[in-house]
């Protein structure tokens, strides 16, 4: 590894660690207020239950020995006086409440109730003075008392927010270096099965999604080498044809060709140039082109300016829309030309304006093709041999539609006339290609 991989993961490694510590003192302080009550509760309990045993036993040894013996045999802080010491500091109202509740215990478990009296010097140590019964003198027992919130904590707390800081963490670790990750990875995904070559992921979050991403951008590179290769040898072949065009093309010029055959040759230079205009739209024409706003019903009439008007009619709504203009053209010219080759006249264009969409329909007259069929005849250079007849068609016109179709976030399908109640259906068999409602700019109010 690199040294700046190794920075990286000290880097990460020292902040998950200062945040693991964080979310264990955090749970450790909530678990500490939330139970805190219970468990000085529970402390008290045990507290006057051994000070009620130490108590017994103590009184039990004065009963036979003076107290500075039973001080150095057993350690015990005992003090002959009617008093206790003079406190020398004013106790805490918590600590005091602590002392009431130590004697509360004591009276329960002793045949009389001791008093209790609680100290506290300037250091904040903090202990409890309970007077003894003695045959001869009065006699005080001190206790050291741990603050309830003290240092350390009861191992129960400790355990639970050990727990609770590897759930917070384990969370965290989960969200920041795998899920908002995998997140940027679907996003680019989503480019790429929608054509478009996504910017390389930055490898960052846990090492198996590093590796998942390297790999992926590995793919997309691959990727995008393979699209340029295809474009390139598809534009070679495009390219590779305009020579012998251009010298059929000069032949045609020559008076020696009889009218047959200079008719057939006209019809073999009409197929060569359609097939390699196919080619070149195929080869990538229109992703580079930027979306402009254009009055789509003036669009749709310019591209079908060039049939009769008695073989193609107009059924155009007026609005603006955003588009490439120039693909979307060879598209609907594509939609047209397949109309007249496989359909039968009149066609019909017809473009329409609905709530979520606007659609792009061109009918014919004809049986149209077989719903199960229709994917089929998306592929490029997927040939419908029942349907497929004419000359200068190479299985591209419907792919180059849809990758158009693409480019605007629309789709394409097909319609049948059978299958509709609406009686103005201006054909038998249609092709539709359909565009966002989010792509229009405005409407075009037009007299």
């Amino acid at each position: 590894m690199t040294p700046r991989v190794w920075q990286v993961r000290l880097r990460s490694l020292f902040g998950w660690s200062g945040l693991a510590l964080g979310s264990w003192a955090f749970c450790l302080l909530v678990l500490q207020v939330l139970f805190g009550q219970q468990l000085e509760q529970l402390q008290t309990v045990q507290l006057g239950r051994d000070l009620a045993l130490n108590v017994r036993l103590t009184e039990l040894a004065l009963e036979r020995y003076p107290p500075h013996l039973v001080t150095e045999l057993t350690g015990l802080d005992l003090t002959v006086a009617i008093h206790p010491k003079s406190v020398q500091k004013i106790p805490s109202a918590g600590f005091q409440r602590q002392a009431k509740a130590l004697q509360t215990q004591l009276c329960e478990r002793l045949s009389h109730c001791p008093m209790v009296v609680a100290d506290q010097d300037h250091e904040g140590e903090r202990g409890i003075w309970i007077e003894l019964i003695s045959p001869l003198e009065p006699i005080w027992l001190r206790v050291n008392v741990r603050a309830p919130m003290s240092w350390p904590p009861e191992p129960t707390l400790l355990g639970l927010s050990l727990v609770g800081a590897g759930m917070i963490c384990g969370g965290l670790f989960l969200l920041v270096e795998v899920e908002a990750p995998l997140r940027g990875l679907e996003k680019a995904l989503s480019r790429v099965g929608d054509g478009i070559d996504p910017d390389a992921v930055p490898a960052r979050g846990a090492p198996e999604v590093q590796r998942l991403t390297r790999r992926f951008n590995a793919m997309v590179r691959r990727l995008a080498a393979n699209r340029n290769e295809r474009a390139t040898m598809l534009a070679g072949i495009a390219h590779d044809l305009r020579a012998p065009i251009t010298r059929l093309q000069f032949r045609l010029s020559l008076p020696q060709l009889s009218a047959k055959e200079r008719e057939r040759c006209a019809g073999d230079l009409q197929s060569l140039e359609r097939i390699t205009g196919q080619f070149l739209l195929f080869a990538g024409g229109g992703d580079e082109e930027l979306s402009v706003p254009v009055p789509l019903d003036q669009l749709l009439a310019e591209v079908a300016s060039s049939h009769p008007a008695d073989q193609l009619q107009l059924q155009l709504d007026t609005f603006e829309v955003m588009v490439k203009p120039v693909a979307l053209s060879r598209a609907v010219a594509n939609l047209i030309d397949n109309a007249f080759t496989y359909g039968q006249a009149p066609v019909v264009l017809r473009l329409l304006r609905t709530a979520d969409q606007c659609s792009i329909e061109v009918w014919d007259q004809g049986d149209g093709m077989p719903q199960h069929l229709f994917e089929q005849a998306l592929q490029p250079f997927h040939r419908l041999d029942s349907s497929r007849g004419g000359q200068g068609h190479c299985g591209l016109g419907l792919a180059i539609v849809v990758h158009v179709a693409r480019l605007h976030g629309g789709y394409l399908d097909c319609r049948y006339a059978d299958g509709l109640n609406d009686s103005k259906v201006p054909g038998r068999f249609a092709i539709r290609l359909s565009l966002p409602i989010d792509l229009m700019v405005q409407n075009v109010a037009k007299s």
